[in-house]
C-alpha cells in the first residue's frame, strides 16, 4: 500500500472525526453560569414556597410560586438564545467541513491513485450528511 493511500484513509478519518466531535457538541449542548444560577434560584423558591403550607403564608407563597415561574420563563429566554447561536456557529462548521470534503478529498483520491475498491468503501462516508 502506498503512503498517498494511507494519508488519503487519515484525512477522511480525521475528518470524520470532527464532524463527529461537532455532533455531539450540538446534540450536548452547553450551560452558562447564568443558567445554572437561575436554575439553583428556582429550584430554591420552589422549595420555599412549598414550605409555606399553612392558611396564612398562602399569599407569600404565591408570590414565591410566581416569581419561580417569571425566572423559569427568563430562563427558557436564554435557553433558547443560546440554542440559536449555537446552531448558526455549527451550521457554519458544518459547511466548512461539507466544502472541505467536497473540494479536497476528490482531489486526494485523484491523485494519490487509491484503488476503486478504496474509493467504493469510502464513499458513504464521504456523502454522510
Amino acid at each position: 500500500m502506498s503512503l498517498a493511500a494511507i494519508f488519503v484513509f487519515l484525512v477522511v478519518f480525521a475528518l470524520q472525526l470532527v464532524d463527529h466531535y461537532l455532533d455531539l457538541a450540538r446534540k450536548r449542548g452547553s450551560q452558562s453560569d447564568e443558567q445554572l444560577k437561575l436554575r439553583q434560584e428556582i429550584k430554591q423558591l420552589l422549595k420555599e414556597a412549598n414550605q409555606l403550607s399553612t392558611p396564612s403564608t398562602f399569599a407569600q407563597a404565591a408570590k414565591l410560586k410566581r416569581l419561580a415561574v417569571a425566572k423559569e420563563k427568563e430562563l427558557a429566554k436564554i435557553q433558547e438564545q443560546d440554542i440559536k447561536g449555537r446552531q448558526s456557529l455549527y451550521d457554519r462548521y458544518r459547511k466548512f467541513l461539507l466544502v472541505t470534503k467536497v473540494g479536497i478529498l476528490p482531489w486526494l483520491f485523484l491523485t494519490s491513485r487509491v484503488s476503486k475498491l478504496l474509493c467504493q468503501k469510502f464513499s458513504f462516508v464521504l456523502l454522510r450528511p
